[in-house]
């Protein structure tokens, strides 16, 4: 150990030197250990030099490659052991495989469709990143990494019931189901086209710099199964970055609830409220910390959720070999599948989900770059300073008990509350999820999106790709961010550069 990690606090010294996974107690934490926690992950007020073991932003987990290129959102955890490498490859694997239709001569990767968005998860998630809104001037681009989420209001005292009890996110639109599959099978059609239309908005900085925001309005054509229900409320997603989801997994769930504010009772503006969802391996409601309004409960459910309905698999938890089909598209929901013994009568076996949840769970966080630049040092003091972290919570320990041996007990930086936040009405989507209304999104992690345009050749934001850059995804902050946003907009020219040189660090 090195003069300058005995200085530090001992927990760090533990999370970050050893990385040798849980610690032999998985009780919480003693008081002492409390103590020394708050003192670690307290936001700093030294803007002077890098804090201690910040260029590791997922601790000891954090990737070891040194080269950032196209493939540093790929990576596995830097503290894995080699025996548990062999599953990580077999997630990759599975993460990557392109489905084909049923009957097939391969009964290891049939069950496709009939309606679906991708025929793989890597097709969302590109190079296990950002997806992008499909480019109008590209004729062979496509929204493979886009989708529309669809939804309606209750309409019985039985559907109000099961929103109420959690059993329920969102009522799915009674043809079309929970999305708009954009894609299908051999003898089948395709549920619609989504287009978007974009009209551009000026916006005038304090030091004279415009701004051009673009405002998407989306529509759907070419429906194949009649109308749309009259009251369909419609949400646009973007496939977000898969690094270090296993680390937010792993958060202690009273760290996370610790910086709800649901009543704004400290009058400081920001009003944080958990997304309550239903645990379907559990049956019981738990916190949502996944998806864009933090509709999921944990990894194994969000990637079965994703794989039944992008791609219209059977699951374990999503048992349904049609996938998304609704009764209303009979001869969907009649096509031949991919259910099979050798898979436990399903097109994806729980050994299969555990495996695509292992591999999820282990995409490392990069390493962060230009710790010590004065531009980036003076950008992090500006995102302190102007409120950012209000929501943009810097860092955290995680339990000693994670799922994951990789996980556990590691200081990490994630710059997120994964609380959901009124963003104001130039965000909003109006369509509830869960406990989350119209107007809110759960805050989105930040490590890593300084790698957005290496890893993935576009620099998109924000939940439907409309910000083109990270300026553009600061303006449309609103609601609650409103007066972090005017702090930024006042900035002299250099402090905003500098601002953006932080973020661009991360």
């Amino acid at each position: 150990m090195t003069k300058s990690m005995r200085a530090l606090p001992a927990l760090v010294v533990v999370c970050l030197a050893t990385g040798l996974g849980p610690a032999p107690s998985i009780a919480g934490p003693t008081p002492e250990e409390a103590a020394r926690i708050a003192a670690v992950i307290r936001p700093t007020a030294d803007f002077t030099r890098a804090e201690p073991f910040e260029a590791l932003p997922g601790g000891a987990a954090t990737s070891k490659k040194k080269t950032l290129d196209s493939n540093a959102f790929s990576q596995s955890s830097g503290n894995m052991s080699i025996e548990r490498e062999l599953d990580f490859k077999l997630g990759n694997a599975l993460f990557r495989r392109l489905w084909v239709s049923s009957p097939a001569s391969t009964k290891s990767a049939d069950g496709l469709g009939p309606l679906f968005n991708a025929r793989s998860c890597q097709r969302c998630h590109l190079k296990d990143g950002r997806g992008h809104a499909p480019a109008a001037n590209w004729p062979d681009d496509s929204a493979v990494s886009m989708f529309l989420r669809l939804s309606i209001p209750p309409q019985s005292a039985a559907e109000r019931a099961d929103l109420d009890a959690y059993r329920l996110n969102v009522i799915p639109e009674p043809t079309y189901g929970g999305q708009l599959q954009d894609l299908a099978i051999q003898g089948h059609e395709a549920e619609g086209k989504m287009h978007i239309r974009y009209e551009e908005i000026p916006v005038t900085l304090a030091d004279g710099t415009m701004v051009s925001l673009r405002k998407p309005t989306y529509s759907i054509t070419h429906l194949g199964y009649g109308p749309l229900h009259p009251d369909v409320m419609v949400s646009p997603r973007v496939a977000p970055q898969m690094i270090g989801l296993g680390l937010l997994e792993a958060i202690e769930e009273s760290d996370i609830l610790a910086w709800a504010d649901p009543e704004d009772a400290d009058g400081d503006g920001i009003s944080g409220r958990a997304n309550r969802v239903w645990d379907k391996a559990a049956g019981a409601p738990a916190l949502g910390r996944f998806g864009l309004k933090a509709g999921e409960p944990n990894l194994l459910q969000q990637s079965t959720h994703a794989i039944n309905g992008d791609i219209g698999l059977s699951a374990p938890l999503a048992p349904s070999p049609a996938g998304d089909c609704t009764p209303a598209q009979r001869r969907c929901i009649e096509a031949p599948d991919g259910n099979t013994a050798q898979h436990d009568g399903l097109e994806a076996s729980a050994e299969m989900m555990r495996l695509i949840t292992f591999y999820t769970r282990n995409l490392a966080v990069p390493p962060r770059r230009d710790l010590e630049d004065p531009a980036v040092l003076k950008g992090k003091q500006i995102f302190y300073e102007a409120g950012c972290i209000a929501c943009h919570r810097p860092k955290y320990v995680t339990r000693r008990d994670s799922l994951g041996a990789e996980q556990s007990f590691q200081l990490i930086w994630p710059y997120s509350d994964l609380l959901l936040h009124d963003m104001g009405e130039g965000l909003a989507d109006h369509r509830p999820e869960g406990r989350a209304n119209g107007r809110e999104w759960r805050t989105a992690p930040l490590w890593g999106i300084g790698l957005t345009e290496t890893v993935n050749g576009h620099s998109q934001f924000l939940h439907d790709g409309r910000a083109r850059n990270l300026l553009e995804a600061i303006l449309w902050h609103g609601g609650e961010a409103e007066a972090a946003k005017n702090r930024v907009m006042t900035l002299t020219t250099e402090d905003r550069e500098a601002l953006l040189a932080f973020l661009r660090s991360l």
